[in-house]
């Protein structure tokens, strides 16, 4: 059975970016793409409850029986609960942002979450925190929630999404040492705005590096 890397994913549309990235940086992994759409509109609509936390082992457990080497969940909502899945699986399991993150934390105090979805925030707070304490440092969270920009997500409007998300930082960014761009869908909305004074950081190339060596240790 070949090994490969597993992607699990909320939506399809992260499909074609994992695979443009994967192509440039590590061409040989295969890989395969698990999309369960129904996990993200479940937490959203009741959190991250017993049910949709069992659906999220079932997933790894599954990718794990399909021959994954190891799984890179590109969703933040329920990112934190594929890890500790894998965790209890016993198998690596990567949340997309935690790289992400700590690059954010290194950046400096005061960091920005940006987020399209309010089930996201929570996590991605939690994640910083988490990280900066691992670091020894303390930052100061601040959050945008910028929920007008979804609905042109929703209807495929992937110009018009990021440039609502884009309006909105370049108001965020003087108070801000970093930015955090909380879900993967959000990552090309910094090109959007290339002038923004503070270092704007999405999870996309950043989770699939640590997934690529998480894979390459685990031959």
């Amino acid at each position: 059975m070949t090994r490969t890397l597993t992607f699990l994913h909320t939506s399809p549309v992260h499909i074609a970016t994992f695979d443009r990235l994967l192509a440039e940086m590590a061409p040989t992994i295969p890989a395969r793409h698990v999309v369960d759409e129904g996990l993200l509109r479940d937490a959203r609509a009741s959190g991250l409850t017993p049910e949709v936390t069992r659906r999220i082992d079932q997933a790894i457990l599954s990718a794990m029986a399909g021959g994954s080497a190891v799984v890179l969940c590109t969703c933040s909502t329920i990112g934190g609960c594929a890890e500790r899945a894998g965790r209890s699986a016993g198998h690596p399991v990567l949340r997309v942002d935690r790289a992400m993150a700590e690059r954010a934390v290194a950046a400096g105090g005061r960091v920005l979450v940006a987020a399209t979805l309010a089930s996201t925030i929570a996590p991605t707070r939690e994640l910083l925190l988490e990280v900066a304490h691992q670091a020894g440092r303390t930052v100061a969270i601040t959050e945008a929630l910028i929920e007008d920009a979804w609905p042109h997500f929703e209807r495929g409007d992937l110009a018009g999404y990021h440039q609502a998300i884009a309006a909105r930082l370049r108001d965020a960014a003087p108070a801000a040492d970093a930015i955090v761009l909380a879900q993967a869908s959000m990552a090309d909305a910094a090109a959007s705005c290339p002038d923004l004074p503070v270092p704007v950081f999405s999870s996309p190339r950043p989770g699939l590096e640590a997934a690529i060596r998480a894979y390459r240790a685990s031959a």
